[in-house]
């Protein structure tokens, strides 16, 4: 909340999150605006005061937070050292450590006394990067109060989108922001008198090497994969391939020790092997942890000496050696065969107190045979490993970290479009407005669910802003889809508000055309430069509106009435027609929703009962579309910027979709000044989209999380039956049709069913034609099923399939069986859908 420049982040997440966070900000605003602005933290949020002068136009509070989190850990032991936190704890620590010692034992040093102390001893300490006790205070300050590792996963979500940041600008402080700016005064109503080592920008030369060690290695459950570790485990237990007879099993036990018999039973060994190995005297049953064990006879002087196993008589002196380390024999042994394993883990294996198996383990870390340390990813506390097996955890994990940097097929956008842009996972389309999605076929795993309300509406606005989208299923399908509950009272609230500017792009026969929608900050950097206006009516009504600025379509009547009457039918008309050219605009939706209002073919008459008179033409008040950005830069920036916040990923195909001027060459030059700035990155994402690919950091993230979830799932996708047109559809746009009959296109009322990434239905403007792609009966089933509940409310006359009449096509045909099981109805005009 901005007020008076004052900057309230309102955060839940608490003062061990927000701190470094605080420090963070703080650095950035230095760094990139030259300022050195006044940070105050709490549990509630961050409090952030700016410099009067500098201009509210280049300070965007929502960049200013999202940091990249790989590199918070950096700059939160790079800042600390210029903190008070660092000095308060500087000088307990010294005081620990008796380095600043007391003139009289007795007595207790007053504050200023210990700060000055403090302060002089600090002047010296920070000419040395080893000193201990400088080393100690960051060490505290990072681990003790500090959550570095909380705020990386929370600027990891934010970085994602899976945690949202919403700006709002305020004259006052709201009263969730007046706790924190009373904090925010308190805790710098004395910064004055605070002494030089409190405020001093401290730039301490740390020993990085030392540093590292105090702060202890970067945890390797981050950056190590699940399943590698999986993979890796079960190849060093000798999982794979099971034991076939008696001598495999005699060489299981050497390799990997003693097994229980449950564990016996869990790798398929027969009692029998078990009993014909004891008989030999190649084996010997024993009790370890109180559970009988087979064990290899030559294990036998080993789990004497260490376990004090009790052995049975008879076995060879050979094998009842004393071994110079035989606990650690068996706890190198147990860490060769199994993956990451805590103490606990191998305790319980050898029947050992925690504490004892932990020596043993940390004996064989000083020999270099096992490492700690996290490894397990979702997992804490201290982990242990061999140090071959993790080599191979590791390479294993680079593999499928390689695996998944190479580029998608293509046809993934069909599932990354929708979750991108918050569409519902549900298979079938939004109903009509007003009324709940009453579900479907299951959708894509892992999509996002529509927010709902009048925010929602306009961020799915402010996704869309500028893309032409059909007029006839704006509120059918596109809005609906992405807004949970949807009404077309939300549509007209945010226009009349003024938060959102609509234009027409484009006149189309049977009452429809194309229409942009925009956030009213955005509207100037992307309305086009409109056409010349044709018809002599039409250029009356623009210098009208030029002179008097909004009327309602009433008053523009009477004033055009003037000179020659006109009627307001006539002028109803003229106005929505001018609306499609993108000339002039109202400030709500009902015009355009109501539809063309009706000529009367005779001069109107006195009403009579039995007539209904002719309908009246309703709406708000209209205006002019609101002027082009004189910048031709700042305008081809916001539509770059646009299109790469709809899509995530823009690629050469989706730039010539967009019709963007200049073509792919001029949206490069800004996409390389964007790379530069860190605003997105230079991507291969997808196959056969060109090399020259630009992507948002979280949209990549997504986009190779579904594709993990695709393969990860055996399961199909359900059905999803989109308008042609969307953004969110990518066929006929970024991805080409595949081969039909007649040629598809994204014509506006036209419909396509998706169905695990591929169309299968394509449903023709006019609703009479309709194209298959599949003859699989599962995939007709579930998209006509979809299809039909997309268009419920709406009537449908199926003519023709795939070029074919409707009369001609047999009855048994899965094509129309999969219509009709879907609700359609056999008649002799076609196949009928009723409203």
């Amino acid at each position: 909340e901005l007020g008076d420049w004052r900057v309230a982040i309102h955060s839940p997440f608490g003062a061990r999150v927000h701190a470094p966070w605080a420090l963070a900000i703080g650095q950035r605003l230095l760094a990139e605006h030259g300022i050195e602005p006044q940070v105050m933290h709490s549990d509630d949020g961050i409090v952030i005061r700016l410099p009067d002068t500098l201009d509210e136009s280049t300070v965007s509070i929502g960049d200013l937070l999202v940091i990249d989190p790989e590199d918070i850990d950096a700059i939160v032991q790079r800042e600390v050292g210029g903190s008070s936190l660092f000095a308060g704890r500087f000088r307990e620590c010294a005081a620990r450590a008796l380095l600043l010692p007391r003139r009289m034992p007795g007595k207790r040093s007053p504050l200023w006394q210990q700060r000055q102390r403090s302060q002089h001893l600090l002047s010296v300490a920070s000419r040395y990067p080893d000193f201990p006790i400088v080393l100690e205070a960051v060490r505290e300050c990072v681990l003790d109060v500090y959550d570095v590792p909380a705020l990386r996963d929370l600027l990891t979500q934010v970085r994602d989108g899976r945690v949202k940041v919403v700006d709002v600008v305020t004259d006052q402080p709201s009263p969730f922001a007046q706790s924190l700016v009373f904090g925010y005064v308190a805790a710098f109503l004395y910064e004055g008198d605070s002494p030089l080592a409190e405020r001093r920008s401290a730039a301490l030369t740390l020993d990085a090497d030392l540093l590292g060690q105090l702060l202890g290695p970067t945890p390797l459950r981050d950056l190590l994969d699940a399943d590698a570790i999986e993979e890796v485990t079960r190849a060093v237990g000798r999982w794979e391939p099971a034991p076939r007879d008696a001598e495999d099993l005699a060489d299981l036990l050497r390799v990997i020790g003693p097994l229980d018999a449950e564990a016996r039973a869990a790798r398929g060994i027969d009692d029998a092997w078990a009993t014909a190995l004891i008989d030999s005297r190649r084996a010997v049953a024993v009790r370890i942890a109180g559970r009988e064990h087979l064990a290899a006879i030559e294990d036998a002087g080993r789990l004497r000496d260490a376990l004090g196993v009790a052995l049975p008589p008879g076995i060879p002196d050979a094998f009842l050696e004393i071994a110079p380390d035989p606990l650690g024999d068996l706890a190198a042994r147990y860490a060769r065969t199994h993956g990451p394993f805590t103490a606990t883990d191998l305790a319980d294996a050898l029947g050992l107190g925690v504490s004892v198996a932990e020596q043993s383990l940390r004996r064989l870390e000083v020999d270099g045979r096992v490492v700690s340390g996290g490894f397990r990813p979702g997992t804490a506390g201290t982990e242990w490993c061999d140090r071959e097996v993790l080599r191979r955890i590791r390479r294993r994990s680079v593999a499928a970290l390689r695996e998944e940097m190479e580029p998608l097929p293509a046809d993934t956008l069909a599932d990354f479009l929708p979750a991108w842009q918050g569409m519902s996972d549900r298979g079938g389309s939004a109903g009509p407005p007003g009324q709940p999605d009453r579900g479907g076929s299951a959708g894509p795993p892992g999509l996002i669910d529509p927010g709902s309300g009048i925010d929602a509406a306009y961020a799915a606005i402010e996704m869309l802003a500028g893309c032409p989208l059909p007029a006839s299923q704006l509120e059918t399908t596109i809005l609906p889809a992405r807004v949970r509950g949807y009404t077309p009272a939300l549509l007209d609230e945010l226009i009349t508000r003024g938060e959102v500017v609509w234009w027409g792009a484009g006149e189309l026969p049977g009452d429809d055309g194309w229409v942009c929608l925009a956030p009213a900050d955005l509207a100037p950097l992307l309305v086009p430069s409109p056409a010349e206006v044709t018809g002599e009516l039409e250029q009356r009504i623009v210098d009208l509106l030029a002179q008097r600025g909004a009327r309602f379509l009433r008053e523009i009547a009477d004033d055009l009435s003037r000179e020659a009457l006109v009627p307001e039918v006539e002028v109803a008309r003229a106005l929505r027609g001018l609306a499609w050219s993108g000339h002039v605009t109202n400030d709500t939706w009902e015009p355009m929703r109501r539809g063309a209002p009706r000529k009367p073919a005779r001069p109107p008459r006195l009403r009579s009962r039995g007539r209904r008179p002719a309908r009246e033409p309703l709406g708000g008040r209209w205006s002019l579309v609101i002027a082009r950005d004189s910048s031709t830069t700042a305008c081809h920036l916001a539509a770059v910027e646009a299109l790469l916040h709809r899509g995530g990923i823009v690629t050469r195909e989706a730039v010539a979709a967009s019709g963007l001027t200049g073509g792919f060459a001029a949206a490069y030059r800004i996409l390389s000044a964007m790379e530069e700035a860190g605003r997105c990155r230079r991507v291969y994402a997808l196959e056969g989209q060109g090399a020259a690919q630009f992507a948002l950091p979280g949209a990549l993230d997504m986009l190779r999380s579904l594709a993990s979830d695709a393969r990860g799932s055996s399961a199909t996708t359900g059905a999803r039956t989109l308008a042609a047109a969307d953004p969110a559809q990518p066929y006929g746009a970024l991805l080409p049709w595949p081969d039909a009959v007649t040629r598809p296109s994204r014509s506006a009322g036209a419909w396509v069913t998706l169905r695990d990434r591929a169309p299968v239905l394509y449903l023709a403007r006019g609703r009479r034609s309709l194209i298959t792609w599949s003859t699989d009966t599962d995939d007709l089933t579930d998209a006509a099923a979809s299809l039909a509940q997309a268009l419920r409310g709406q009537s449908v006359n199926l003519q023709r399939i795939d070029g074919d009449d409707i009369g001609s096509i047999p009855v048994d045909d899965p094509r129309v069986t999969a219509l009709i099981a879907a609700g359609f109805a056999r008649t002799p005009s076609g196949l009928r859908l009723r409203a």
